[in-house]
């Protein structure tokens, strides 16, 4: 990795400063949805975090029955800020290449529950805590955005990598406390037999 960034510290209540246009947004029960825009690598991890956070914040969200309204709005927040196409391709490995476009939208599309699933119960642990954001590590059209979730009795180091694409900075796999997401993905669907039947099965 070629440079890095000095730690930062969030602030719920700051905004990170955006270089560039102003992005879209959405706005739905109070909470605002920032699209893509000319982000640095930090500030488009920030931003995503900032609205799951806003999402599993909101008190009318946590009302029974809204909870899959919940989930997709924590999907719609992190949709322009993750390449799941490139993490779903890279935790299935070699069978990805078997399969027919409509198969691979199809375990794309249940890739975008499991990274739904997993950022939205990993940040809500540390909803009323801090988020230390460490360094910031480019290496070309990659980089790596380190960073620590403190809770009042647990740490977790979190590494986000990204890579550049279509000017914008998409998330392609998460590193939580060592661990690579895709990798763990990766074995979990080594496990079942590589047919035509298991990866019908599987998505």
């Amino acid at each position: 990795m070629k440079s890095s960034h000095r730690a930062m510290m969030l602030d719920q209540s700051d905004q990170p400063r955006r270089q560039g246009p102003p992005a879209p947004t959405a706005i739905v029960d109070g909470i605002t949805l920032v699209g893509p825009s000319e982000y640095s690598p930090t500030e488009s991890v920030k931003h995503t975090i900032t609205d799951v956070l806003s999402i599993l914040g909101n008190k009318a969200l946590r009302q029974p029955g809204r909870s899959e309204e919940r989930r997709l709005l924590v999907e719609q927040g992190i949709r322009h800020r993750v390449n799941f196409s490139r993490m779903a391709q890279r935790a299935l490995g070699d069978p990805w290449a078997d399969l027919h476009d409509t198969r691979r939208q199809e375990f794309v599309k249940l890739f975008v529950e499991l990274i739904r699933d997993t950022m939205a119960n990993k940040i809500d642990q540390y909803h009323e805590n801090q988020i230390l954001y460490l360094d910031e590590q480019r290496d070309g059209r990659f980089t790596c955005v380190r960073t620590n979730f403190i809770g009042s009795k647990i740490e977790t180091s979190v590494d986000f990598r990204l890579e550049r694409h279509s000017g914008d900075w998409l998330v392609y796999d998460l590193i939580i406390d060592g661990a690579s997401i895709v990798k763990n993905y990766r074995t979990q669907f080594g496990g079942v037999d590589e047919t035509e039947d298991a990866h019908r099965e599987m998505i």
